[in-house]
């Protein structure tokens, strides 16, 4: 055999998975291992209760689908803690309230970061000091708020919560708000099929001051048109930090593929989320085989670098083989099956959405 067939014969096999390489389960489990130790896995929605880190509920050993112990088994490097306010009356009064529950959320995470824990999680404020926390060994908290009813009419406030720590605001929930339509509406609230026919023109203000302050534009929860407006506007790349694929299970909060194009156009990511009632029909389990499907779609339709994962663990998430941190690495593993290089796993787990946190930066500080 000649060098140059050898050679390239050799480049051939270090190229190709090892599924089609006819490997055994221990040589694909022992890959994937080596793979999920290497990169930094971070779930972009991850719901914490308003009693969060109190006597009440502890961080390191809650008893919950995520804490500190259980990310450190399963191999979850970091997570978007969410400042998760619901949706109340549209009035001073629920304004108010909506705004102390948020500052509750926010007080509770610098608790763990700052205090309780702060040899064993830090708080990234920025896509580097993710990095850098991954890199000294420590877990990664990042902010993620979600329904921008916590601002009101208050344009000022997103810079309070700035400084705070919130690196992306989702602009809806459940019921249409004063920035925009939900995909969701409620009938408790009385809720037309659409108030604004997409985003309002609040809604306008308030995106052009998230791209000002750096803060990701956060397009789960929201109508199609409330997405399409916003992606379209936005100057920075968008996040829709839980969602899935509307081709594979037809569920209002996941996104067609008109919206899929439109987040590539955009330079966007979308975060395929185990939600069970996203993936299968009502008395169906899905299965992390399940949520890979839809990221499979994704890469197909839009490619690798618009893709992530999340949990929505403590907010209704959890799936077969993914019902809490501690099962993380089922997910790499799948991954490796599917034929994905340790590249494109580094991309799904984090890369991407830390690459648009890094283009959301560039754009508050005008490049």
């Amino acid at each position: 055999m000649n060098t140059f067939f050898s050679r390239s014969l050799l480049s051939l096999c270090c190229a190709l998975p090892l599924t089609a390489l006819g490997a055994s389960e221990d040589d694909l489990i022992a890959q994937a291992r080596a793979i999920h130790e290497r990169v930094l896995t971070l779930d972009t929605h991850v719901d914490i209760p308003l009693n969060f880190a109190t006597s009440e509920f502890m961080p390191a050993d809650a008893e919950a689908q995520v804490n500190l112990n259980t990310m450190q088994s399963g191999g979850l490097d970091g997570a978007f803690f969410s400042v998760y306010v619901g949706q109340g009356a549209r009035d001073t009064e629920g304004n108010l309230h909506a705004k102390a529950d948020a500052l509750a959320k926010f007080d509770a995470i610098h608790r763990m970061t700052d205090s309780l824990y702060s040899d064993r999680i830090g708080l990234a404020t920025t896509a580097a000091e993710a990095r850098a926390l991954h890199a000294e060994g420590k877990l990664v908290a990042l902010i993620g708020m979600e329904n921008a009813y916590v601002i009101g009419q208050d344009l000022s406030l997103l810079a309070d919560y700035r400084a705070r720590g919130a690196r992306y605001l989702t602009l809806v929930h459940n019921g249409h708000n004063d920035v925009g339509d939900s995909a969701q509406p409620q009938a408790r609230f009385n809720d037309a099929d659409e108030e604004h026919q997409g985003l309002s023109a609040f809604g306008y203000q308030v995106v052009d001051e998230l791209n000002r302050l750096g803060i990701l534009v956060d397009v789960s929860h929201v109508s199609k048109a409330t997405m399409l407006a916003a992606t379209a506007h936005s100057k920075a790349p968008v996040l829709a930090s839980h969602s899935s694929a509307r081709a594979l299970f037809d569920h209002p909060r996941n996104m067609d593929d008109e919206q899929l194009l439109a987040l590539k156009a955009n330079g966007g990511v979308v975060q395929i989320v185990a939600f069970n009632a996203y993936l299968r029909p009502a008395g169906e389990t899905a299965t992390v085989q399940d949520l890979v499907n839809h990221i499979d779609h994704v890469v197909q339709l839009i490619g690798i670098d618009h893709v992530g994962i999340s949990s929505d663990f403590g907010g209704g998430g959890g799936i077969s083989g993914w019902n809490g941190a501690a099962e993380t690495f089922n997910l790499t593993l799948e991954l490796v099956r599917r034929g994905y290089s340790e590249a494109d796993i580094a991309k799904i787990w984090s890369g991407n959405v830390l690459r648009i946190l890094e283009q959301a930066e560039r754009v508050a500080e005008g490049g």
